[in-house]
């Protein structure tokens, strides 16, 4: 009976604690433990009742909110306000902007799979798919990524078309002469122009990204909004925003621009306005601007607007012909040529209506500009950067069949299926990742954190990528010319790696920062209620964060115990597998995440290495996510079995390693030595894709044409006679079509029927032969021509190459 009793006591216990049952586990574990204890007679009957007694008091104290409030949360309130870092105001406001999305489920540890297969994104528009279908596809048309280096901008025509087009009014409303797009619109446009030209995309991205159209649709006063937004969409005015600084790069907020409210004469008249003095580099499209977004600190010393002095950073739009601002210098971002250069003005006066929404928008640009980045950051650069994955794909995909060494097909050596199976997998999981959080912006939410994760993460894999591709092509890719598919976009990467946010920033700094406080269940709640000195809710939010750990000690080790077999999944499918994976390792990074804000508290946010790696973990298993919503919305097509299950192996094992990282360098060693049997009981098992599936992804991507096609679907293919990806398409399909002609040759070469015949003569002896027809002679004749027309790269005169740019 006393081991009857024990053992029901640790089932209890053990339950109760799994289902998130804190508080009952330990009240209901505790009886039937003193039942056992009482049933073995181990100890007197006093001492008994003395620690029944004891154990009732506690269960009372901490299972009535009143009597814990007064006896216990208090004490813990002030304790916990010594741990919390402190927080400026625009620390605090970058915290905070924005909304959680599915990033919330992944740190409750127990993600809700059917909402998020419920999910249906925004699909395009008639309108919107006439306009990628029409003005994109001819905007690609008309550019020519080598001749935009040479003349180092856009051609005038170019220009007029996209003002004509309304190509920087996408974002803008209708009823102000903009096209309204939605945001996996807007996407989908930047994804195709920068598989043609990322001076173009990038011309086209930032009017319709961070910067003042965003900032009046939302801010602007009516005035504005009438004013400038119809100037914007027809291209009359080209805006830019200017905000970072040379003492002020990442770190934003801390700039030296300034303005003073001051009385002064405008047009004859003295009105109240702002003196203004800045000092701006990095700023796109500003040599060609019209009108200038300005972020500066703003100050009231002789408190004209109010009693405030340091009101804080404000937005203002002013026109470029406004006397004093000193514009039209260009940068030179690693010989890209979109128009990039600085803004700077001492003294500059204008009218206080100049501030984005008018007086009541002074102080609050901080808040205006981190919550247009939390949507903004979504569609950009991912967009742009998924464009040069999928451009990698088509390519490497097509030059691993054409281009021939040894004669052999390079896309069947063994490395070159390694890079063609990664650049594959990531144009898959990448592209996923894009259209899934476009499509949380469309359903109105403003996803801070996943905005950040796509950014850094897909950025910082197309780089990776591109390498690959660069490897695959080799000399082909290097060397300049009209042929080049890949090193214009090769030579961008840097940019995309280091603005809104650099890539290193946002892993170690963002990600894990900003989710642990917004994310989190009960982290948040919890800041405020000591903020605002509200015991009861810090009580509720913190026993509620105790039940939490408890639940997740329990089901991060029974899931990992059990290969996350407890774990329920949405499907009844072979993918079923990666669902409970990646619950159970949301189980984990739960529990760690909390282990490490408790032993390192305010500390962690200079731990950047910690919450670097705990950054990795929420990535990959974002990236899981978006990877088998994209696989179940697309109808769980047996073409993408092996991209799939190459994408959700690595991003497992990604996870692993991450949290892996975090328990072998945590401070706290006592910590980790909890942690570790907590959350790899049987050790760290999993590992990167195999060779075997990654050998039948590069052979589905050099034989599928349909998976080849499905994975560059986004990107521009101009046609066939042009150099470059034209011919190699066309070089491709004559390959592929006269393949069986070429075996037929090669069979006959192996049994020594054409004797010893270099290879250029060996069709010709097959045909005498009557090994292959004349029509099969043909068609391996004009495939060989093609081929070697498509692996050829320019070559320059001297002349022509001293003046090339």
């Amino acid at each position: 009976m006393t081991y009857a009793l024990a053992a029901l006591a640790l089932i209890v216990f053990v339950a109760l604690l799994y289902l998130g049952r804190g508080y009952w586990a330990w009240v209901l574990g505790v009886a039937l433990a003193f039942a056992a204890w009482f049933n073995a007679g181990v100890a007197s009957p006093n001492l008994f009742w003395t620690c029944a007694a004891i154990a009732a008091v506690l269960a009372l104290v901490f299972g009535v909110p009143a009597l814990r409030r007064g006896v216990i949360s208090g004490h813990l309130m002030r304790v916990v306000r010594g741990i919390l870092p402190r927080m400026g105001d625009t620390e605090r406001i970058a915290l905070e902007a924005g909304t959680v999305w599915f990033d919330g489920d992944l740190f409750s540890g127990d993600p809700d799979w059917r909402k998020l297969l419920d999910f249906k994104p925004k699909p395009l528009t008639d309108k919107e798919r006439a306009f990628l279908d029409g003005p994109v596809e001819e905007l690609c048309r008309m550019v020519d990524d080598f001749q935009i280096a040479q003349d180092r901008d856009l051609s005038p025509a170019v220009w007029d078309y996209m003002k004509r087009q309304r190509f920087f009014g996408m974002i803008i409303p209708e009823e102000f002469g903009g096209r309204g797009f939605s945001a996996i619109a807007h996407s989908a446009v930047v994804t195709k122009l920068s598989s043609r030209s990322i001076t173009a995309a990038v011309t086209v991205m930032v009017p319709n990204s961070l910067g003042p159209g965003e900032l009046l649709v939302h801010y602007g006063t009516e005035e504005q909004r009438n004013h400038y937004l119809p100037r914007l969409a027809r291209g009359e005015d080209i805006p830019c925003f200017a905000l970072t600084e040379p003492g002020a790069g990442s770190d934003a907020a801390s700039g030296k621009s300034k303005g003073i409210v001051c009385k002064g004469k405008w047009k004859g008249k003295e009105i109240t306005g702002i003196r203004l003095t800045f000092n701006k580099r990095y700023i796109t499209l500003a040599p060609v601007a019209t009108v200038v977004g300005l972020a500066f600190r703003l100050y009231d010393p002789d408190h004209l607007l109010g009693k405030v002095e340091d009101i804080g950073i404000t937005c203002a739009l002013i026109p470029r012909d406004t006397p004093g601002i000193v514009i039209g210098n260009r940068h030179d971002p690693m010989g890209v040529p979109f128009q990039n250069g600085p803004v700077s003005g001492t003294d500059v006066f204008v009218p206080l209506d100049y501030v984005i929404g008018g007086q009541k928008g002074v102080g609050i640009g901080w808040r205006m500009l981190m919550e247009s980045l939390a949507a903004g950051r979504s569609v950009s650069l991912p967009s742009l950067y998924c464009g040069a994955s999928q451009l990698a794909t088509r390519v490497t995909g097509a030059y691993g069949t054409v281009r021939e060494q040894f004669n052999m097909q390079i896309g069947r050596f063994e490395g070159i299926e390694e890079a063609l199976a990664r650049i594959g997998g990531y144009a898959y999981f990448m592209n996923a990742a894009r259209v899934l959080t476009c499509g949380a912006v469309d359903a109105g939410a403003k996803p801070a954190v996943l905005s950040a994760i796509v950014k850094a993460y897909l950025t910082d894999g197309m780089r990776d990528r591109l390498n690959d591709a660069f490897d695959i092509q080799a000399g082909a890719a290097i060397c300049r010319g009209r042929r080049n598919i890949l090193g214009r976009g090769f030579i961008g990467v840097p940019i995309a790696i280091t603005v809104e946010g650099a890539n290193i920033l946002t892993r170690s700094l963002i990600v894990f920062g900003q989710g642990a406080i917004r994310c989190h269940p009960f982290v948040h709640d919890e800041m405020v209620a000591v903020a605002e000195n509200d015991l009861p809710g810090f009580d509720r939010a913190f026993f509620g964060h105790v039940g939490f750990v408890y639940k997740n000690m329990a089901r991060s080790f029974f899931l990992a115990l059990t290969g996350g077999m407890l774990a329920s999944a949405p499907v009844s499918d072979s993918t079923a597998g990666y669902f409970r994976a990646i619950t159970r390792y949301s189980a984990a990074f739960a529990l760690v995440t909390d282990i490490a804000l408790a032993t390192l508290g305010g500390a962690l946010k200079r731990r950047e290495k910690i919450s670097g790696r705990m950054a990795d973990a929420l990535a990959w298993m974002y990236i899981g996510a978006a990877s088998l919503k994209r696989f179940h919305d697309e109808g769980r097509p047996a073409r993408d079995r092996a991209v799939l299950d190459w994408s959700l192996q690595l991003a497992l094992w990604k996870v692993q390693e991450a949290l892996r990282g975090v328990i072998e360098n945590l401070p706290n060693r006592a910590a980790a030595a909890i942690l570790c049997p907590l959350v790899f009981p049987l050790g760290a098992r999993r590992r990167p894709p195999s060779d075997d599936l990654g050998a039948r992804l590069a052979r589905d991507l050099l034989d599928d044409k349909e998976l080849r096609l499905h994975l560059t679907s986004d990107i521009y293919v101009p046609k066939t006679d042009e150099p470059g990806l034209g011919k190699l398409e066309s070089a491709l399909d004559l390959v592929v079509a006269a393949q069986h002609v070429q075996n037929k040759v090669r069979e006959a070469a192996r049994t020594r029927r054409l004797g010893d015949l270099p290879r250029e003569k060996m069709a010709d002896e097959a045909l005498s032969q009557g090994i292959i027809t004349k029509d099969e002679h043909a068609r391996l004749a004009a495939a060989e021509k093609a081929r070697d027309e498509a692996i050829q790269v320019d070559a320059f005169d001297p002349g022509t190459y001293r003046a090339l740019k």
